[in-house]
């Protein structure tokens, strides 16, 4: 074997390693990946049942929580309220939500599902929420408990940007206001979480 080879063949196994990257850069990828299959599989949610991942989501929420607000859904998925707007006129415009105005306050609209709607909140395949059912269902408590510690912690730093003197102590605010209401099913889990 020539000197030149030997190297060429030693570059080549090196390449297929995987790189060692640190543990911010690793979990970064791992991010990365995940966000990847999401985008894909919300392209393919869109060409097959007719709704994206996000709106499949609200689809889900609103099933779960009739007469929600827009405020109160924006809330549970940690997005602005202007970013519901269009979401949820397109699923009313399908036929899908219905708006109605809070007997309370006028001026608050509240969703639920048509039967349309009903009729496409079940579990289906192909789904994020499948594949995330499918993840999940390998994990011990203890695990799953761990995952979601680390991706609150994530979600409210970039919650908070670059900036930690905006919130005392340098800590962005937790707390139950930052949680999803738990279904009674969840509700065994959480007391598990909470006992460790």
């Amino acid at each position: 074997m020539k000197p030149n080879e030997e190297v060429s063949t030693q570059s080549s196994a090196d390449a297929n390693k995987a790189p060692v990257l640190g543990e911010v850069l690793e979990f970064m990828r791992l991010l990365w990946a995940v966000d990847h299959g999401l985008q894909s599989t919300s392209k393919r949610m869109e060409a097959t049942l007719g709704l994206t991942g996000p709106q499949r989501l609200v689809l889900r929420l609103v099933g779960r929580f009739p007469g929600i607000t827009a405020g109160r859904l924006a809330q549970i998925m940690h997005v602005h309220p202007s970013t519901l707007t269009g979401v949820l006129k397109r699923m009313e415009k399908r036929g899908l939500l219905e708006r109605k105005s809070d007997p309370l306050d006028g001026r608050k609209a509240l969703f639920a599902l048509t039967d349309a709607g009903r009729g496409m909140d079940i579990p289906t395949t192909g789904t994020v929420e499948s594949a995330v059912q499918r993840a999940i269902s390998r994990m011990s408590h203890a695990r799953l408990a761990g995952a979601q510690d680390v991706l609150t912690a994530l979600a409210e730093e970039l919650g908070a940007g670059d900036a930690p003197a905006d919130h005392p102590n340098g800590t962005p605010p937790s707390g139950p206001e930052g949680h999803l209401p738990l279904a009674k099913d969840d509700e065994a889990a959480s007391s598990k979480t909470a006992s460790r």
